[in-house]
């Protein structure tokens, strides 16, 4: 599976973006589809996650009630809405597959990777 993550940018807090993530060489329909970032010298951390059908989905603390996951499997493709950005979400922003039906929110259970979007939010 090949993921292409594209979207980030620079925005000022209070700001929205909405990343995309295009996924080829699988069925789409098949993948649970995450989102993590890393910020400069931090972990990889988990942002949010969803379901093969796009009804069930999973958010970190953070994020819950700015950032939505959605998906269209027409398209092969994840999204990330993001609302109310502040500074600590200023990161690098990786699209992540799974090949299994449940959602998992910790690293090492994905198998597929992006190269990661860089998303910068001024004060």
């Amino acid at each position: 599976v090949q993921l292409q993550a594209s979207g980030g940018g620079l925005v000022q807090a209070g700001g929205s973006l909405k990343l995309s993530c295009a996924a080829s060489g699988r069925t789409f329909s098949t993948l649970i589809m995450g989102w993590f970032r890393q910020a400069p010298g931090k972990e990889r951390e988990f942002v949010a996650a969803l379901s093969w059908s796009g009804i069930s989905g999973t958010y970190a603390d953070s994020v819950k009630g700015r950032f939505t996951i959605s998906r269209d499997n027409s398209k092969n493709t994840v999204y990330l809405q993001m609302n109310s950005l502040n500074p600590e979400d200023t990161a690098v922003y990786y699209c992540a597959a799974r090949a299994s039906s449940a959602l998992v929110t910790i690293k090492s259970g994905y198998n597929y990777w992006g190269q990661g979007t860089q998303v910068t939010v001024s004060s």
